[in-house]
């Protein structure tokens, strides 16, 4: 193995391959590290349960990736490897425990329908509601892709200032910092609509009430729409070993166990990496870290290149609510009472918005959810080839949970004294998760072959960016969001380090497996 590099990526989630794959493309030779034992990050196939059944573990979709505007760039290159995408018969939908449901499907006429159906005049406010997304696309996915601190994003407000004028664009600001319930309450009558819409926003990391979740929700559901919900065929490893033979392609490599321990400095700019087994490569060109905050500045930098500031900044960095997985192998497809549900990408069961929120702030507090939101993939339906003929398989998460466990809002499972996640406790939650969920899937105990239950604690052992199993590697509230994330005093994906550059979840826009920052990292480090 070479030990001399023009760029070193440290780890090899979706930002870190979108990264290597960029910086390959301009004739780069790039190493990527990865601490665990499988390349991927939260990228991560297995036959979790029983052989023959081909689990996603963490993430599944990725319709924030295939929106991007380098996608149509990497896509030609991923196919001729292998990678095909597949779509999801219908995106999303929800079932409430009364047995009602509403779809989302990839067509703006049959939602207005359903829409209209479920209470007279929400088809027409869904259809405002899109038309107001792409009225505003310009502006909105351009401060979304664009690095926040830059001449595009500058240029891109000032041309719409003077398209728009003060009054308008001001309305715009205050309008995304409205909470999705304000919004939902105000715009829709029916209560199957907003407990359509609001499960959606813990999939960026916010609640029913949290300031931008209304945006954010309408952003969502103009991609749904749109893109619908893709899934890689034969599972997301796939793309990871994509993304491997294009790196490799280009004369990179990709090295799994290879847990980096420090960042080299020298007068003031990064060299390279020294690994936990004493091996060291260095970087030409740069180096990209998809870590933490608290990973970067207190564990890879050494202490006497973090400014005090940063240091204080990256320690008050603050975490979100933990999630868990459960993955059941079936022996035949779920028995909805609704053969349609079958057909869903994502389905959320819960009683409403107000289940969500209720969720979401017993979490909060340190407690078990009595009810919490179940989401339910399908990848089956759209991708047979991950099981067995005629089987099935469910993708379960759940992600209002909280870090440390004071209680449980149900008052049935007992709180270790330590308030850590454990096997058993996490079991006994995924008890009460499959009991709701079996209510509306008659055959569920009958069909399941095999099931397999991550708690948080597994989540954060297999990726240390998942810390005390937040999936979203930091919480996305307003001040850790845009121009705030990971926190004020940075610049876009730099670092108080030259040539070092800051990727990943925690980084601008966040989470979401759409591979920005480490396109905007790659372009930086050039």
């Amino acid at each position: 193995m070479k030990t001399n590099w023009d760029a070193i990526v440290v780890g090899s989630g979706i930002n870190s391959l979108v990264c290597a794959a960029q910086l390959t493309a301009k004739g780069r030779r790039v190493l990527v590290l990865e601490r665990a034992a499988v390349a991927g990050g939260c990228i991560r196939t297995e036959e979790a349960t029983v052989p023959g059944f081909r689990h996603d573990l963490f993430s599944m979709s990725y319709p924030l990736f295939v929106t991007t505007p380098f996608y149509p760039q990497l896509a030609p290159k991923l196919e001729a490897h292998g990678v095909r995408m597949v779509q999801a018969e219908i995106p999303t939908g929800v079932l409430l425990p009364d047995g009602r449901s509403l779809l989302l499907r990839q067509s703006r006429e049959a939602n207005v329908a359903a829409f209209d159906a479920a209470h007279p005049g929400d088809g027409a406010a869904h259809a405002r509601a899109m038309a107001g997304v792409e009225e505003q696309a310009p502006l909105l996915f351009g401060l979304l892709g664009n690095e926040p601190r830059s001449f595009d994003t500058a240029s891109l407000l000032g041309r719409t200032l003077l398209k728009q004028g003060v009054d308008q664009l001001s309305a715009f600001g205050a309008d995304s910092l409205k909470s999705a319930r304000d919004w939902l309450e105000a715009r829709f009558g029916s209560d199957l609509v907003h407990a359509l819409i609001a499960p959606w926003v813990l999939h960026v990391g916010l609640g029913p009430e949290s300031a931008a979740s209304a945006m954010m929700a309408r952003v969502v559901m103009f991609t749904l729409e749109a893109a619908g919900l893709p899934f890689v065929e034969g599972g997301s490893d796939r793309i990871v070993a994509g993304f491997r033979a294009i790196i490799e392609g280009g004369g990179g490599a990709l090295l799994t166990d290879a847990d980096v321990e420090e960042v080299t400095v020298e007068r003031g700019r990064a060299t390279g990496v020294r690994l936990a087994d004493s091996r060291a490569f260095t970087a030409r060109r740069g180096v990209a870290c998809n870590v933490t905050p608290t990973q970067l500045y207190q564990r890879l930098l050494p202490a006497e290149h973090v400014p005090p500031a940063t240091a204080e900044r990256a320690a008050d960095y603050r975490y979100g609510r933990a999630c868990m997985q459960i993955h059941i192998a079936l022996s035949d497809p779920p028995a909805w009472a609704d053969p349609e549900l079958g057909k869903v990408g994502l389905l959320h069961l819960t009683p409403g918005m107000d289940g969500v929120s209720r969720a979401v702030n017993e979490a909060d507090r340190g407690l078990l959810p009595a009810e919490a939101t179940i989401v339910v993939g399908q990848p089956a339906h759209a991708d047979p080839s991950r099981c067995p003929p005629g089987t099935s398989m469910l993708w379960i998460q759940l992600q209002e949970l909280p870090r440390t466990i004071r209680g449980d809002a149900a008052g049935e499972i007992a709180v270790p004294a330590d308030g850590r996640w454990n096997d058993e406790v996490a079991q006994a939650y995924a008890r009460r998760i499959i009991a709701r969920i079996t209510a509306h899937v008659p055959n569920l105990e009958r069909a399941t072959l095999g099931m397999r239950v991550l708690g948080p604690h597994d989540l954060e052992a297999a990726n240390v960016n998942l810390v005390g199993g937040d999936p979203y590697s930091g919480v996305c509230s307003i001040d850790q969001f845009h121009l705030f994330r990971p926190f004020t005093g940075t610049r876009n994906h730099a670092t108080p380090v030259k040539r070092l550059f800051h990727i990943g979840a925690s980084s601008h826009p966040g989470p979401g497996l759409g591979g920005v920052s480490g396109f905007h990292a790659a372009s930086a480090i050039g």
